[in-house]
């Protein structure tokens, strides 16, 4: 588990602010290399072994690799999910039907997301996803999941927790991004567990 910085819990901002330089200095090398074993360890989880739909999400830039993990699912015969950014930024959800049904959309002067081309399914349909793969920049020894600030997946996971769903929660992260500790807020709702490259971790 590693520190970043001297301070012992540096604000949200300035978190994320290190947390993306380090990704930004990562090379396609890096990614890729990261990506597959990422990718091993993923694919052996329990949760994921037994699910039947999976709500996930295409890596873009620096981002951990899920391209194989996406594949890979979907050759064992699972329903996979992946979002599209409303203009809310709520999460709509349309299926993944390989990587040539995927286009690129670019909202505003955000960074350009590959979403599905198919039939949107409406926000909803994360409630029938057996476990729900979330992207993140770190995670703390509770559990506390580090988005980007935008908010897209805190509104899914309180959907989910509104409704009684019980999905698996596991965040996709680098080694270094799981830290001591980050500022929590009343609407967090904790990860059952973290991939990294080297192996899984689970949270009570």
């Amino acid at each position: 588990m590693s520190h970043l910085g001297p301070r012992a819990e540096p604000d949200k901002r300035t978190l994320r602010r290190e947390l993306l330089a380090v990704r930004n200095r990562l090379t396609a090398g890096d990614v890729r290399e990261s990506a597959a074993a990422l990718a091993v360890h993923a694919l052996r989880l329990p949760e994921l072994a037994h699910a039947r739909t999976v709500a996930a999400y295409v890596s873009v830039g620096g981002e951990p690799g899920t391209a194989a993990v996406l594949d890979a699912l979907r050759a064992r015969g699972v329903r996979v999910l992946l979002p599209r950014l409303l203009p809310d930024d709520d999460l709509d959800w349309g299926r993944y039907d390989g990587v040539d049904a995927l286009v690129e959309r670019r909202r505003g002067g955000r960074m350009a997301l590959l979403e599905p081309s198919g039939e949107p399914l409406g926000p909803a349909a994360v409630l029938e996803a057996d476990a729900v793969l979330l992207p993140g920049l770190a995670v703390d020894a509770r559990g506390t999941r580090l988005g980007r600030g935008g908010g897209s997946y805190d509104r899914v996971l309180a959907r989910l927790e509104a409704t009684g769903a019980g999905p698996a929660l596991v965040v996709l992260l680098y080694d270094a991004e799981v830290v001591e500790r980050i500022p929590g807020e009343p609407h967090d709702r904790p990860v059952h567990a973290v991939v990294t490259p080297s192996g899984v971790r689970r949270f009570r």
